[in-house]
Parts: structure tokens; sequence; C-alpha cells
């Protein structure tokens, strides 16, 4: 039995699905000049462009945040149905994330966008911008190091397949409900998550104590000695590089940004790596180092670290501390995230437009020391409780991810068709 959308393609569209440029169909138009200090309480609804990355999802018919009349005269304007594009960004996944505007009043549009404007359904445009077809074709239009730009005026060639609008309200309709189901389903297994991370956190500092008396209380009790971290090690500051420098093969690096969004307590492998020639004047984390992060932009995470437990010596970024020690090296990365490790160091973090902490401050942090085979078991037990909630590879995450490619792959397929062929004349 066919579905509705088969039976529609086969009505419609049965040799095939035209594959048009946007400029074929669109006008594109660069989006104004506000900026987030022109928000206002109440009046004209606007779109600055940082949101699409990170506060609205495909698809909005409410805006978030206002301007004045007066900033919304000099400003560009979106219409319903179109689609506001984001064109710069700090790397290429990001770049040309959009968001259909299906709100009945005009909606003002900040600058660093595209206000693309159709005759298409602006929900099957919006999935398709979020396509790895999509992706393939912005990546070739894209340029810049630090700022990933892609040209508004060079969308106009990107090519998009325009089945007839009623295969397309079908498709639309499908993926619907299929991310609502996804997203219900996501939702649980975020909850979940957040419930076992809270779960975790009491329970690691319930093993360290929570604030310095109990921590006192305890060693005193399994007769631990307690040191300071320069008691404990020595802190040897990274050296520069930037982004810009990293590569997808060479020398294993670690940047210091990467501490907040992508390492664990422990890694045995990179994210990036770095030129052989760069790498001759960066400075290394052994086997068994802990590599302690003191930047930031705020002061919350600073002082949190990562084991390296690789076999190659790895190079460590200026805003990082090379910790070398002579205990397990999992325990002190696990102790970093510690509610009373970072009471203690808070005292020692300048707070400014971006955070600090120095080798003298982190190392005045006490830590307590516990033979090394209650090391190990403190460590197995934050190890099951760390992969549950943060390895992507096993436990909830790994189920969130599942279920995220699972829709991509769905959506693709979805959104993939047979090309027409004319014949020449």
């Amino acid at each position: 039995m066919m579905s509705k959308l088969e039976e529609l393609i086969e009505k419609l569209c049965p040799d095939g699905v035209e594959y048009k440029r946007l400029g074929d169909f669109a006008t594109i138009t660069r989006g104004g000049s506000f900026q987030k200090k022109d928000f206002c309480d109440s009046g004209i609804p606007c779109i600055h462009y940082g949101q699409i990355y990170t506060r609205y999802s495909l698809f909005v018919d409410t805006a978030l945040q206002f301007i004045s009349a007066e900033t919304a005269k000099k400003s560009k304007m979106a219409v319903k149905n179109d689609l506001v594009m984001a064109v710069t960004s700090e790397n290429i996944e990001d770049v040309c994330k959009c968001v259909a505007w299906l709100g009945d009043e005009d909606i003002a549009v900040s600058g660093h966008t595209a206000i693309i404007h159709h005759n298409q359904n602006a929900k099957y445009l919006s999935y398709y911008f979020h396509s790895s077809m999509f992706f393939v074709q912005k990546r070739k239009l894209a340029h810049g190091t630090k700022v990933i730009e892609v040209t508004p005026n060079k969308l106009n060639d990107i090519k998009i397949p325009l089945p007839p609008l009623p295969v397309q309200q079908e498709i639309v309709r499908i993926l619907d409900n299929f991310t609502e189901l996804t997203g219900e389903l996501k939702e649980e297994l975020t909850a979940e998550l957040t419930a076992r991370k809270k779960q975790y956190e009491y329970y690691r500092d319930e093993l360290f104590g929570r604030d310095y008396d109990e921590m006192l209380k305890r060693a005193e009790e399994k007769q631990m000695q307690i040191v300071s971290l320069e008691q404990l090690g020595s802190f040897t500051r990274g050296k520069r590089f930037v982004r810009n420098d990293i590569r997808e093969e060479g020398t294993p690096c670690i940047h210091y940004g990467d501490l907040y969004t992508h390492y664990g307590v422990s890694a045995e492998e990179t994210k990036y790596f770095l030129d052989e020639n760069l790498s001759k004047k960066m400075r290394f984390a052994q086997k068994g180092d802990v590599v302690i992060v003191q930047a930031g932009e705020n002061d919350i995470d600073i002082g949190i670290g990562v084991a390296w437990m690789g076999n190659e010596e790895v190079a460590v970024h200026d805003a990082c501390y090379i910790f070398k020690h002579n205990i397990n090296p999992k325990y002190v990365s696990h102790y970093l995230r510690t509610s009373i490790y970072h009471l203690q160091i808070k005292k020692y973090v300048s707070v400014g437009k971006i955070c600090a902490i120095n080798a003298h401050g982190l190392g005045k942090a006490l830590i307590p020391v516990p033979s090394l085979q209650e090391q190990e078991r403190i460590v197995a037990i934050l190890d099951r409780f760390e992969t549950l909630v943060n390895d992507i590879t096993q436990g909830l995450p790994a189920e969130i991810e599942a279920r995220r490619k699972q829709y991509e792959y769905y959506r693709d397929r979805l959104l993939t068709f047979k090309e027409v062929r004319h014949e020449s004349i």
C-alpha cells in the first residue's frame, strides 16, 4: 500500500523533481544594522542573528525581543514566510543556520543575515537548509578563518529540489510529526540525564566532602593526608596557538575551549591537531598529566581538568596548565569538578571580560590524598557515573545522539528526489 507522500509524488511528479537555483524563485537581501543594545521591552518584534544559533528552532511565529519603532525604521524587515539566515559564524557547521518567520506581523532583522523572500513552503525550505545536502553546497561557498561567512548573493546559486507544493506540504507534515515525537523522547531522555548529573554531582561531593570542615573530618576518619596542589605537583603553562592553527591531522593538541565543550574527566585521543612545524614550539603533557583550564568567559568552570591518558604526548594551549603529579590522574580530574575545590579557588579568580586564575591560585587548593587503592575505588565509582551522563558512545548521551542521527537520516531521505531530466531540443 502506497503512502500519501508516494501517491502525491506518483501523481504530481512521476518523472522527477525540478532542482532550481535559489535565485530563480527567491530574492535575497541583507539584514539591517541594529544591535543587542537596541533591545527594549516592547515595540517592533525583531530577530538578532546571534539568537538564530542559540534561541530559535527551524521556524517561529513569536519573537523573543523587540526594538523601538524609530530603530525599526532604519532596519530591514522580514514578512510572513520569509527565511532569516545567519551568514556569519565561528564554524562551518553553524553558518547559514536559518529560521522561517511564520508570524503575521513584519519583523525587524539584524545584520549578519540574509532575508530570503520566496514563493515556496517556508517550513519545507527551512528543513532543507538544515540538511546534509545543503551543507555540502554551503561548504563550497563559505570563506574566512576566525569568522566563517557566506556572502548573501552567493546563496543565489544554491540548488534546491522543488516538488509541487502539495508534496512539500506532506513532507513538512511528516517531519513535523517526527520532530515532535523525537523531541518528546529527547525531552524525557534529557530530563533523565539532568537527574543523573545531579546524582553524580551529589555523590562526587559526598565522596570528597561538601565543605572544608567535612573534608577535614573525613580525612581524619580515614587517616588521609590533605595537601595543597602545589605540594602535590607542579604547574607548567602551555604555549599559544589559535583556532586557525588547528588541523585534522598532525601533532595532537588540546585547545582550552574544548575543555568546556568536548572533554570529560579523561581522554586518550584529541579532537584536533597542529602542524608539525608549529608543534616544535609547543609545551606538552605526558600520559598521566592533568591539563587544567585557567581562563574562560565566566568563573564557574575555570580550574576543571582532563586527565591525559594517551600514549602520545599532547600539545597544550597557553590558557591551560600542565599539572604533573604522582597520584591517580583521574582521581585528580574528578576532584577538579567538586564543589569544595571550586569554593577554594574562587577567591583567586580574576573576573572581567575574560576570567582567569594563575598557578599560584590553583596551587592553594587542598586535596585529600588517600591510598592508591582507595583512589582507584573512588575513580571506579565516579567513572561509572561520568560515563552515564557524559560519554557520547555510551549511556544516555549516546541514546540522545542516536535519536538525532535517526531524525537527520529520515529528514535527508525525504528531501532527496530523482531530478527531472529535460530532453535537449
